[in-house]
């Protein structure tokens, strides 16, 4: 049983003091306790009327906003008459009228382990606008879904920083909420007075299933603790035209497109991916509708892919060879999406979560293999790691 960092601050007087004068919150849907008691009704219970404002990050305090770059209004909780701001609005990072009055922030939020999930950096701008504020910041450290042990993906280049990354981190990289919140201040030597609420239990070869704790929606479109698993790599089409399977009950588990039959195709793709030693999975042939986004009502043949060993599972590469071997193979065109991306409003938006035109380079090049892929791939050690 894994104890998170919210848990740890309800049972813990000497956690509690560390907790000064007036609060905000900064949480979500999937910001509960052990009990599945919402993060936000336990600190009030706890705290009173010190807990004066909250924040809630994309997709909204109550995690109900389905699609991306669909902002968020501030409001008044129904329940406590405290202001609730958006930091997926008019604005991503805290004001100085937002903050005004607070003395602590706390910040409670589950992460998915790969980096273009843009909790982290609404963690990263709420770090940096409370530099110089005498803000106190506790977070509260919830677990890595996927693990951290793996790490995978290419470094992005500073020309393509964004709200999706704001510093070098691969794909996947294997920390916790509350590390990266370390390793944000260490990179960029911020003094903030960070205080990490340690989790209890948690090891770092642990996935989500050994937590013992219930999976709740960190973001609409992630209904179970599998998908968190293929999200490295199946993120990747929402750079393309391909369906992510959104609008579908399994979304960013599966795949698809209209001209895509699974059953013709999937021999030629099993023999590219055996030959690109890729294991730990299964590729099963489906089809879907979705009722929203891309392809409404349309049936998509494609696969959904199946974690069967997530030790040698590496879901950024998989993802990378399938989409070079459609692309090569299919005929798709255009193959890669020219809409908006997490306000990028300009350029492809595969490139934008990469991070880099070299991994599209990389997919559009017949005759470049998987030791030019690892070639753009991170080799630093980059973790400042607290469960080692």
């Amino acid at each position: 049983m894994v104890l998170c960092g919210l848990d740890i601050l309800l049972c813990s007087a000497d956690v509690q003091r560390k907790v000064k004068g007036s609060i905000a919150y900064l949480g979500h849907a999937a910001s509960v306790s052990f009990d599945l008691e919402n993060g936000l009704d336990e600190l009030v219970k706890l705290f009173g009327k010190r807990l004066i404002r909250a924040f809630g990050p994309q997709h909204g305090f109550g995690s109900a906003v389905q699609d991306n770059m669909v902002e968020t209004d501030h409001f008044i909780h129904p329940a406590y008459q405290i202001p609730v701001y958006s930091l997926y609005g008019e604005t991503r990072k805290p004001t100085g009228e937002m903050l005004e009055g607070i003395e602590t922030l706390i910040i409670d939020l589950q992460d998915v382990g790969t980096r273009v999930y843009t909790y982290i950096w609404t963690l990263y701008l709420a770090l940096e606008a409370c530099l110089g504020k005498n803000i106190r910041i506790l977070v509260l450290d919830r677990p890595n879904p996927i693990g951290g042990i793996f790490v995978e993906g290419s470094l992005p280049d500073p020309d393509w920083y964004s709200f999706v990354c704001m510093a070098p981190l691969p794909m996947r990289h294997g920390m916790t909420i509350g590390e990266m919140a370390l390793w944000f201040q260490r990179l960029n030597g911020w003094n903030n007075d960070l205080h990490i609420i340690q989790m209890d239990g948690w090891r770092r070869e642990m996935l989500w299933k050994d937590t013992g704790r219930h999976w709740i929606n960190p973001s609409p479109n992630l209904p179970t603790h599998e998908g968190a698993l293929v999200y490295p790599g199946t993120v990747l089409l929402e750079g393309t035209v391909l369906s992510e399977g959104r609008g579908t009950t399994r979304s960013l588990e599966q795949f698809g497109h209209p001209v895509i039959g699974p059953y013709a195709i999937r021999p030629g793709l099993l023999e590219y991916l055996d030959k690109q030693k890729q294991s730990g999975f299964v590729l099963r042939p489906v089809w879907f509708q979705p009722v929203y986004q891309k392809f409404a009502g349309q049936v998509c043949g494609g696969f959904q892919v199946h974690v069967t060993d997530p030790a040698v599972f590496t879901p950024w590469k998989l993802m990378l060879l399938v989409l070079k071997y459609l692309y090569h193979n299919t005929g798709i065109r255009p193959f890669w999406s020219t809409v908006p991306y997490e306000y990028q409003f300009s350029g492809l938006s595969f490139d934008w979560i990469n991070g880099t035109t070299r991994v599209r380079e990389w997919v559009e090049n017949p005759d470049a293999g998987v030791d030019e892929l690892k070639q753009t791939e991170a080799t630093d050690d980059f973790r400042l790691t607290i469960y080692d």
